[in-house]
C-alpha cells in the first residue's frame, strides 16, 4: 500500500524517533509498504517519520543508480534502530545537491562526510556494525537525520535558510505540487 508522505511542517518530522523491537505491531506490512511508497515517489530513501511514525526505521533503495554505480545494483535495504556512531573526521567532505520527499521542490547543496560508522539491525533483527562510505554514506546520513528530528535544510547556512524561507512557508500552507501522495499540514 502506498502511504502518504508527510510534508515539512508536520510535527512528526521534528520529533526524535524511538527504537523498536521485533514485535512492533504491523512491522511485517510496514516495511514493504515503505518500499512501495518509496518506489511510487521516485525516492532513494524513506524514514518512518516521513510516513507519520516516530520509530527508528528507514528503507534505502539505490537500485535505480545501478547503471551508473554498479555497486548499487539490486541494493534494497531495511535499517531498524540505526545510529551513526562515528564519523571518520579524516575522510573528506563532499558537497552535493540534496532533495527530500518531505520538502517537494526544494533542492540545496549539503556538505557531508564521506565515511561513517553505523550500527543497525536488518529486517531479521540481526545486528550490524559497519563502516560505510561514498553515496550510501550520504543517503544514510540524510535518512538517519530524519530519525533524529533533523532535515537536510538544518545543514544549510543561515543565509541559504533565509533564501528558502518563503518556499518553506509555502509548504506549511499546502502550496506545492508533486507527483506522489502527501499529507500536508492541516490548518
Amino acid at each position: 500500500m502506498i502511504l502518504p508522505i508527510y510534508i515539512y511542517g508536520q510535527p512528526v518530522l521534528r520529533k526524535e524517533s524511538e527504537d523498536i523491537t521485533a514485535d512492533y505491531p504491523g512491522l511485517e506490512e510496514l516495511i514493504p509498504n515503505m518500499f512501495e511508497t518509496l518506489t511510487a515517489s521516485d525516492g532513494v530513501g524513506l524514514a518512518a517519520p516521513q510516513i507519520g511514525k516516530n520509530i527508528r526505521l528507514a528503507v534505502i533503495d539505490l537500485d535505480v543508480l545501478g547503471e551508473e554505480m554498479p555497486e548499487y545494483k539490486d541494493f534494497r535495504h531495511v535499517y531498524i534502530n540505526p545510529h551513526i556512531v562515528e564519523i571518520d573526521e579524516e575522510s573528506p567532505t563532499e558537497t552535493m545537491e540534496e532533495g527530500c520527499l518531505s520538502l517537494p521542490g526544494i533542492h540545496e547543496n549539503v556538505t557531508r562526510h564521506t565515511r561513517i560508522r553505523v550500527q543497525y539491525m536488518d529486517k531479521d533483527f540481526q545486528q550490524h556494525d559497519e563502516w560505510v562510505d561514498g553515496y550510501l554514506a550520504r543517503v544514510m546520513q540524510h535518512e538517519f537525520d530524519h530519525l533524529d528530528a533533523k532535515m537536510f535544510i538544518d545543514h544549510l547556512s543561515p543565509l541559504r535558510k533565509q533564501l528558502i524561507k518563503s518556499k518553506l512557508k509555502a509548504l506549511t500552507q499546502g502550496r506545492y505540487r508533486c507527483s506522489y501522495r502527501t499529507k500536508p499540514v492541516r490548518k
